[in-house]
């Protein structure tokens, strides 16, 4: 994780992509919230590709290679759901308590550093060693 963005129930998740990207990216994956928004990628990140998923389902009917693709794309995004899931189940983060924006987001900002350590343990023990 190289970023961690908080905002309000209110604020949509697309607003917030030019804060989640740090320039350098080369691919960009992104679900089909992030539909459309080719325009902020390249504003954000100018090299980077937009890797979102597309609609596949038409009038007349499905369109299988876009359906291919958008399954190609999801088992990449499927990866970087795995902080998400050490942060839910390791650490026990799967209700959030409102105590304010600013202390909900120093705490998302520990327990991310906290995953990123954790998801390299066995690196650093053997650097230790």
């Amino acid at each position: 994780m190289h970023s961690v963005c908080t905002s309000a129930a209110s604020v949509s998740d697309v607003q917030m992509l030019p804060d989640l990207l740090h320039g350098a990216e080369k691919k960009v994956w992104g679900d089909a919230g992030y539909q459309g928004q080719t325009e902020a990628i390249h504003a954000a990140a100018p090299e980077a590709q937009d890797m979102t998923s597309r609609r596949a389902k038409y009038k007349g009917g499905v369109d299988e290679v876009q359906r291919r693709k958008n399954r190609t794309k999801a088992r990449v995004r499927s990866k970087v759901e795995w902080p998400f899931r050490i942060l839910k189940r390791v650490f026990g983060f799967t209700k959030v308590r409102y105590r304010g924006l600013k202390k909900n987001h120093e705490w998302l900002l520990a327990a991310f550093a906290l995953v990123n350590l954790y998801q390299h343990r066995k690196r650093i023990v053997l650097l230790e060693a």
